[in-house]
């Protein structure tokens, strides 16, 4: 059977004949770019989600993803048409500066107006990454100030960019006070000394003497560094071991007196003072603490009964500080209640003299002698002296830290609960969407939660930040058990139908005051302003997520537990500075963003809530007694350190009444 040949092949000419013979198929004509396209219609439901806004608008306007991206690449915005796509699919959000800076482009094209995009997203409370124009500022303090900057930085002036970063560092960084910026230059140059096993904080890990053979051979400041870092000695350590063992024990030790008892707080402060006072007389004379440069092996509480020690340290503090303070007068206070006669602890003590070594210009052998042969004519000696000169100090002591000056805006308000009220409407704008953002919208909700129970509690940051938890439908802790604690606990009430707060008084630092009268505080909160939805979610969602599976330590306020620090209990540093990082994120008004709720606003810490609540009631009834009720205090004392109760708004508020008269006629 014959078979077919196959036919020629092609050659490459033939080929290219063909194909150019053949009618090409040409596509849909692609469309053209506008750069204000029309919208189909100008009324439509505006969706609460970003991918659904984003998509909503292309159609409105009659384009699609891919045209959207073409056209954004005709005007020289750089921008995968991928990226567009996930998002408008609900896959991928914009974070960047660069991808902020596109939503701005598409709001321009579809004439919506500024931030409609970004006012969509599910947390508005992150700060955008991409900042370019940062250099010489390490990442960590990039993250910092990243959510203080405005979106289009990096665009602006230089000139700009550096007013922009210091009004950040200076107002909301630092906090723009003479005190704040005291403090932060003072806290460079530490020096106290340390008393590890008393305070709970952790010992140095060696001491750097031992590693140099030639002390000499350091300059000024590594001596400071080292007399900044060193812990008591063993001797030293264990004489203030035992003054705490006899202010804090339940009953004095036989053939002791006492008057008073410290609880831990007190003892605490009172450690951290001495530490001080001794950390200035250890301190290298030739830095900038310009210390006495007494051997750290020399000191000793025997010390405290030489008036040249005190004259010297109270003079000291006064050069350094540049003024008197009340501070001063409570430190001779303190020396004069060891040496009181019959209850002081130095005078019951005179074995504590055997320590004492001469210190050249305060301590000579003969000042030594004469101590030792007669103890109580030495502590009568020194109280003589302590009394004259806590007068003399009380008389030019100033104000050196004026607890006013960062809310001053808010206590100059018509209602400073009101305007202080606003910091937590601004948390609730900002908060994101729990379901993509757990852990943000947790911290955002416990934000929210301490500035309200801060409003409406007026309690200090001691008892808000160990304020226990019951959650509904358990077993609330019994009186005892918390008088025992010296905690309070937040709790259902069934009977009353709402969220109460029970606190013992002992739990107070205030205990024994006529406030009390040794009866439990019991305050129900009010289900306003969402206040119980946010208490319920907090309690059932938010709290679970901040622990992230650590340990519970029973109170309502948690931080959030990261993989560097798994306790999640708040102690006073952390807890201070979480309500500082609130403030400076929600609370202070920033004209560069536009966010933040009260212009003027300085950063502050739980305690200024209390001068708002008596000043708030203050201004409303002149009743320093009901401003009283609001913080668990006495009259007396919200005269002196919580109210600002001024003359003019004395005035206005006797005048409201007169007023009425004239109304009436």
């Amino acid at each position: 059977m014959p078979t077919k040949s196959p036919p020629p092949p092609l050659s490459h000419s033939d080929g290219i004949a063909q194909e150019e013979s053949a009618p090409r198929k040409r596509g849909p004509k692609a469309k053209p770019i506008v750069e204000f396209p029309e919208a189909s219609t100008s009324d439509w439901l505006d969706p609460p989600l970003f991918h659904e806004a984003l998509s909503l608008h292309v159609q409105r306007h009659g384009e699609t993803i891919c045209h959207l991206h073409r056209s954004l690449a005709h005007q020289g915005d750089h921008i995968e048409r991928s990226t567009l796509l996930q998002w408008a699919a609900g896959k991928k959000l914009p974070r960047t500066l660069a991808s902020f800076a596109i939503l701005n482009r598409i709001e321009r094209r579809y004439r919506l107006p500024d931030g409609y995009f970004k006012s969509k997203l599910p947390n508005r409370s992150r700060a955008p990454s991409g900042h370019k124009r940062l250099k010489g500022i390490s990442a960590a303090e990039r993250r910092r100030i990243a959510w203080h900057l405005p979106d289009d930085f990096d665009a602006r002036p230089a000139a700009e960019r550096r007013e922009i970063l210091d009004w950040v560092q200076t107002v909301i960084i630092s906090g723009a006070t003479e005190y704040r910026r005291y403090q932060a230059a003072a806290s460079r140059d530490r020096f106290a000394i340390r008393f590890p096993d008393l305070t709970g904080r952790r010992r140095q890990a060696s001491d750097r003497r031992e590693d140099n053979d030639d002390e000499r051979l350091l300059d000024d400041v590594e001596r400071e560094i080292l007399d900044a870092t060193v812990d008591a000695p063993p001797a030293l350590a264990a004489e203030v071991a035992d003054l705490i063992r006899f202010k804090m024990s339940t009953l004095t030790e036989i053939g002791f007196q006492r008057n008073g008892v410290w609880n831990e707080q007190t003892a605490f402060q009172k450690i951290e003072h001495l530490g001080l006072l001794f950390g200035a007389l250890a301190a290298s004379p030739h830095g900038k603490v310009c210390g006495r440069g007494v051997p750290v092996q020399s000191l000793s509480m025997a010390m405290l009964v030489f008036p040249a020690v005190w004259d010297w340290y109270i003079k000291w503090r006064e050069t350094r500080r540049g003024c008197y303070t009340a501070w001063e007068i409570n430190m001779l206070h303190l020396g004069l209640s060891l040496a009181r006669s019959d209850t002081g602890w130095l005078r019951q003590n005179p074995a504590l003299g055997e320590r004492l070594v001469p210190i050249p210009g305060l301590i000579s052998e003969e000042d030594i002698s004469a101590a030792l042969a007669d103890w109580d004519g030495a502590c009568d000696r020194f109280y003589r002296y302590g009394t004259a000169r806590a007068k003399e100090v009380q008389r030019v002591a100033k104000v050196h830290r004026d607890p006013f000056e960062p809310i001053m805006v808010v206590l100059e308000a018509e209602s400073p609960v009101g305007s202080y009220r606003l910091i937590t409407d601004e948390i609730i704008r900002l908060m994101p969407d729990r379901r993509r953002y757990p852990r943000a919208a947790a911290e955002s909700v416990r934000s929210f939660l301490m500035l309200r129970f801060g409003l409406h509690l007026g309690l200090r940051q001691k008892n808000l930040r160990e304020l226990l938890i019951c959650p509904r439908g358990t077993l609330p802790t019994s009186e005892r058990q918390l008088t025992a604690q010296k905690r309070g606990e937040l709790r259902w009430s069934a009977r009353d139908g709402g969220w109460e707060v029970f606190i013992p008084s002992s739990a107070f630092k205030n205990a024994h005051s006529s406030f009390f009268r040794k009866m439990p505080f019991r305050l129900l909160l009010p289900d306003l302003g969402g206040l119980y939805q946010q208490i319920e979610a907090y309690v059932s969602v938010h709290r679970a997520a901040l622990l992230n599976g650590a340990e519970d330590p029973g109170t309502f306020f948690v931080k959030t537990v990261k993989t560097t620090s798994r306790d999640a209990a708040y102690g006073q540093n952390t807890f201070y500075e979480a309500w500082r990082l609130i403030i400076q994120r929600y609370g202070i008004y920033n004209p560069y963003t536009g966010r933040g709720a009260i212009r003027g606003l300085l950063p502050h810490g739980p305690h200024n809530v209390r001068d708002v609540l008596a000043t708030h009631i203050l201004k409303l009834t002149g009743s320093y007694e009901q401003a009283s009720y609001a913080i668990q205090d006495t009259p007396d004392t919200v005269a002196k350190h919580y109210g600002r109760f001024l003359p003019q708004d004395k005035a206005a508020l006797a005048a409201q009444i007169l007023n009425r008269v004239w109304e009436a006629a």
